[in-house]
């Protein structure tokens, strides 16, 4: 990796500012805070290469920006809406772009293997990197995750672990793996400081692919949460204020809103996830501290945190089919799905500039797409 203007300088931690050089480390020693990478000052216009080995990327990143017709939103919105489209990473999410970081970061530090706990994408990113690097991956996942997504994970030959119950479960298995087997940790929450780090540059390109205008709002599917991070991030890096955030849930798995819409600081856990959004069917059971992270980032940005049945992610989802060309799971539609509530509650205004991203491909749950058709969901 360069060791330029980018470089980075060591881990701090968010809660009690404690400061580590830069090490393999999952939480603050001191408190357990969440950490996060610090890098040389000023912070403008990274260059991927600051953050991913040449021989570790597959192209991820660089994703378009494109607008769709605004009547997708509501037929009465007469703003623009424009789709970050992260289903054209090589993995088809998002999370490609956190595990190509970890992961050049984990090779720096010498790891044999790796182990990630995921709701599907972020295994299927770990698993493909992993092949990409020749080192060996074990992937831990709710018995519930599509098929789509763990026939995935066993094409790219990564161990393959399914854990009853909810994603928490799965959590708390990766990190018994890690300590019995000495692999170094890829769970795509807060846990991967280095994998977090990366996602500012979703918020850089977002801004300069606008030209350098500040949108009015930026939604952005949600279960932990480092994807609101990074966009946060980003627009500080290169615009130094930010947009209103979104952060997009089910319904049936809404511990972020559930807080914002009750006035509180901090996040509880969900109690039983259910839903149609696969990707975000995090109950933040064991760490319900980067909820309440993410929750302050939101209300920093003057966004909201908004959650939505799963029948209207399921219109959301074949209207970007339909309209707008883009296949999507139901997890990354959940982003449109939001705003279409916020504009029907008067929050997004009529003449606002709105980008929802939209995280991961519709081949990753051809199962929910089978449901849609079997309901006769309307465009």
């Amino acid at each position: 990796m360069k060791t330029a203007a980018g470089s980075v300088t060591g881990l701090r931690c968010l809660a009690c500012n404690a400061f580590y050089p830069p090490e393999l480390l999952y939480r603050c020693t001191a408190c357990a805070g969440i950490l996060e990478v610090e890098r040389a000052k000023p912070f403008r216009r990274w260059d991927p290469s600051d953050f991913v080995r040449e021989e570790v990327t597959l192209g991820e990143g660089g994703t378009p920006l494109r607008q769709v017709p605004s009547s997708l939103l509501h037929p009465d919105f007469r703003g623009a809406l424009l789709v970050k489209d992260e289903t054209r990473n090589p993995s088809g999410s998002f999370k490609d772009r956190l595990v190509a970081a970890a992961l050049s970061r984990a090779i720096e530090f010498g790891a044999s293997g790796i182990v990630s706990a995921s709701s599907g994408n972020a295994g299927a990113a770990a698993a493909c990197y992993a092949a990409n690097a020749g080192i060996p991956a074990i992937i831990c996942c709710p018995e519930t995750t599509p098929h789509g997504k763990l026939a995935q994970i066993m094409a790219y030959g990564a161990t393959l672990e399914r854990v009853s119950g909810h994603y928490g479960n799965s959590f708390q298995r990766a990190m018994e793996l890690c300590d019995q087997h000495g692999y170094v940790n890829l769970t795509t929450t807060y846990l991967n400081p280095y994998g977090v780090d990366a996602l500012r540059l979703v918020g850089q390109e977002i801004f300069e692919a606008l030209g350098g205008i500040l949108p009015g709002w930026i939604s952005i599917p949600t279960s932990s949460g480092p994807l609101v991070k990074g966009v946060f991030q980003g627009f500080l890096d290169t615009a130094e204020q930010v947009p209103r955030l979104v952060a997009a849930q089910s319904e049936g798995c809404a511990p972020i809103a559930r807080a914002f819409a009750g006035g509180q600081d901090t996040v509880e856990p969900w109690e039983l996830p259910q839903t149609i959004a696969s990707g975000i069917s995090d109950p933040l059971q064991g760490y319900p501290e980067e909820g309440s992270h993410t929750l302050s980032l939101i209300r920093k940005s003057g966004g909201e945190a908004v959650a939505v049945p799963d029948n209207y992610i399921k219109d959301a989802m074949v209207a970007l089919a339909r309209k707008a060309g883009l296949f999507c799971e139901p997890t990354g539609a959940t982003s449109l799905a939001a705003c279409r509530r916020l504009f029907s509650e008067g929050k997004i205004g009529m003449p606002d500039t709105v980008v929802c991203i939209i995280t991961g491909h519709g081949f990753k749950d051809f199962s929910a797409w089978s449901d849609v058709e079997a309901h006769g969901i309307p465009s």
